[in-house]
């Protein structure tokens, strides 16, 4: 975020409570925000409701904030916690398919994943390239096919493999070395 749309006086003005100085706030916030959000969470819908959770968040708590030049960082913390959060959410719930039924175990390494701390989880997830993290959530976590996948990544079926690839290799790598 840039100090284009969040001078020091206006994030002053808006910690003192000035109504349009927290409207200018939020509102110079809302495309980084979003654009960061849709780097780091799975979808669309969750980039667009993490975002706006963030924005809520600075409208009602801006201040709190201690000093003002965090403001990029405080609200991009906001932001990828609730992109965490939403993956732990999708982690803890499975797949949402008809045939799923919780108390039957879909893999060997379905039952792992299950057991392993969340935390851990989502940092190594979280720690992916864009694409690989984008490709693993939108296929083992939401449970997208290949091909759908694919498509809505602009990849062709088989880069997108690799990508998965690459991406659960990463993941077994980083929660091998962080038991």
């Amino acid at each position: 975020m840039g100090r284009d749309w969040a001078g020091e006086q206006l994030v002053l003005a808006a910690q003192r409570g000035d109504p349009e100085a927290i409207s200018a706030v939020v509102q110079g916030a809302h495309p980084h925000v979003r654009r960061f959000a849709q780097h780091l969470c799975a979808s669309s819908a969750d980039a667009e409701d993490a975002a706006q959770e963030a924005l809520i968040t600075l409208y009602r708590k801006i201040g709190t904030l201690n000093a003002t030049a965090a403001l990029a960082s405080w609200m991009f913390r906001i932001v990828r916690n609730e992109c965490l959060r939403r993956a732990r959410y999708l982690l803890d719930r499975g797949p949402l398919t008809a045939d799923f039924a919780p108390e039957i175990v879909a893999s060997a390494e379905d039952e792992v994943l299950h057991r392993l701390d969340a935390d851990q989880l989502t940092q190594a997830i979280s720690a992916l390239p864009d694409l690989q993290r984008r490709v693993l959530i939108m296929r083992d976590v939401l449970g997208y096919p290949g091909r759908a996948t694919a498509d809505a990544l602009g990849l062709s079926t088989t880069a997108m493999k690799s990508q998965l690839h690459r991406a659960r290799t990463a993941i077994r790598h980083n929660l091998d070395r962080n038991p």
